[in-house]
């Protein structure tokens, strides 16, 4: 191996016998340390792909293990490939997919709207005012009554997730004495601020986050009271929330289902899709993109459970979405961009909902890669970070002090937002009217000015992925301007 270089793994496997057997690839690299490549539901009889990678920061030999967990069977390996990329060479792939999927050459027309002439050397200034891609953060009920923490967070993301005031157990924390008072003033200061909100969460399948008062029903009472809590958060907050996590965790958790039956996250998601029929309904997990050892959530496994969902008697249609949560270590890059292209085969939006990196002296470059793997892959249509602001300190990865002064991570944050919302400020048609330009997708203001014109005119128009040219040659958006 080289120093310095990403590698991508990728090999078809089964096993002698049995169903399913946890088959791990495990890199012993240059250095010496054990990397996690990834892992598969490896069956007799069948072969599956294992894909995933690690990365080299030092040169020499280095091995590669398939064991399998826990089974006394033979493993079987074919065509196993491990393709080499430099950095350089990495991040070009990865700017090139960026400009492919965030940004649309468009053709502008300018005219006169009397004559329809074209406006030869028409001046247009251009204004993004709202970035296509949605990037977010949580939020935490203090800023409510924090003008500084208002004024930082609207002035950066276009998407909310509430950390814990959506929560059953923040709304209803003993039975039948339902409050959502705080979650409303949240979303009403969203709302003012043109913010989206991801609705986290309606229930948590995790034993650990339940309330006394829910683990002590009988399964029957158990159900009444879901059904309630569905009725209740989801029947508030349809259409004003664009999403919903839906059933939190249930790869990791079986609460709901050890006590109302297997099939009841499938009965969950049509019973909130049911009620509110525009938002995206997210499987949320963690593990699945940060872990490559985690037998719980691989992949394959996601798109099993999710496969589950869609396919229940009554579900096709719903409008699903995969939510990865992103809590990471050490992030290795290659695993990352190869569970992201399995989990497209899903044919559903991707979104990572809960993204930081732990503290230690490489923070500040984690989180960077992570996120411009993200907001490069195609299959990925938002990001959300997990760093709520507390007086007291934040979960695991803060942005800023408590003046609002960015942290090494919150530097990273802002150059990645001015950056992912550059833009071409000025363009003077040719001889036709018409200019071409290069746009990251959003919506934006054109403000045009000519001589024949009175004075400047103003228009709005929203460039997204169907204005691309590399769907079709070019899009004529036409601007008819009135003199």
């Amino acid at each position: 191996m080289e120093a310095n270089h990403h590698y991508s793994l990728s090999a078809w496997l089964q096993v002698s016998s049995g169903t399913g057997a946890i088959v791990k690839a495990t890199f012993k690299a240059p250095n010496g340390a054990f990397i996690a490549g990834g892992s598969i539901v490896a069956k007799s009889g069948c072969w599956s792909m294992l894909k995933g990678g690690m990365t080299s920061y030092t040169s020499g030999p280095a091995e590669l293990f398939f064991e399998a967990d826990g089974a006394a069977v033979d493993i079987y390996v074919d065509s196993v490939s491990l393709q080499p990329f430099s950095f350089p060479e990495w991040d070009a792939h990865a700017s090139i997919s960026t400009s492919k999927t965030r940004k649309s050459t468009i053709k502008i027309l300018a005219r006169q709207r009397s004559s329809g002439e074209p406006l030869a050397n028409a001046k247009l200034r251009i204004n993004l005012l709202r970035p296509g891609f949605p990037l977010g953060n949580a939020m935490t009920p203090e800023i409510l009554s924090n003008p500084a923490y208002e004024q930082w967070f609207a002035s950066r993301f276009t998407v909310a997730t509430f950390e814990n005031e959506m929560k059953w157990y923040a709304t209803e924390p003993r039975q039948n004495l339902e409050d959502y008072r705080v979650p409303d003033a949240m979303l009403r200061l969203a709302e003012r601020h043109g913010i989206k909100v991801r609705g986290h969460n309606v229930v948590w399948d995790d034993p650990k986050t339940q309330m006394n008062w829910v683990e002590s029903l009988s399964p029957d009472r158990l159900r009444a009271a879901v059904e309630k809590r569905v009725r209740s958060v989801v029947s508030r907050y349809a259409g004003k929330v664009i999403a919903w996590d839906v059933v939190n965790e249930n790869l990791h958790g079986d609460f709901y289902e050890s006590k109302l039956g297997a099939d009841v996250s499938a009965q969950l998601y049509s019973q909130v899709g049911q009620i509110d029929r525009q938002a995206l309904l997210f499987m949320n997990e963690y593990n699945t993109l940060e872990v490559p050892m985690d037998a719980n959530a691989l992949a394959s496994k996601y798109m099993a459970k999710m496969n589950q969902i869609r396919f229940y008697p009554g579900n096709l249609g719903m409008k699903l979405a995969v939510g990865l949560e992103s809590h990471f270590g050490a992030p290795n890059i290659p695993f990352m961009r190869a569970t992201l292209d399995m989990l497209a085969q899903l044919m559903v939006p991707i979104w990572l909902t809960e993204v930081d990196v732990v503290a230690g002296p490489n923070q500040a470059g984690y989180l960077e890669a992570v996120l411009r793997e993200g907001y490069g892959h195609p299959a990925v249509q938002g990001m959300v970070m997990w760093a709520a602001w507390h007086a007291k300190g934040c979960y695991v990865m803060c942005l800023t002090d408590n003046g609002f002064r960015n942290l090494p991570v919150g530097d990273v944050v802002d150059k990645l937002i001015a950056e992912w919302r550059t833009h071409p400020l000025e363009v003077t048609t040719g001889c036709n009217g018409a200019a071409e330009l290069d746009l990251v997708h959003g919506e934006y203001n054109f403000t045009v000015t000519h001589p024949d014109l009175e004075s400047p005119t103003v228009h709005t128009l929203t460039v997204d992925a169907a204005s691309s040219s590399y769907a079709s040659l070019s899009s004529d958006l036409t601007l008819d301007i009135k003199v």
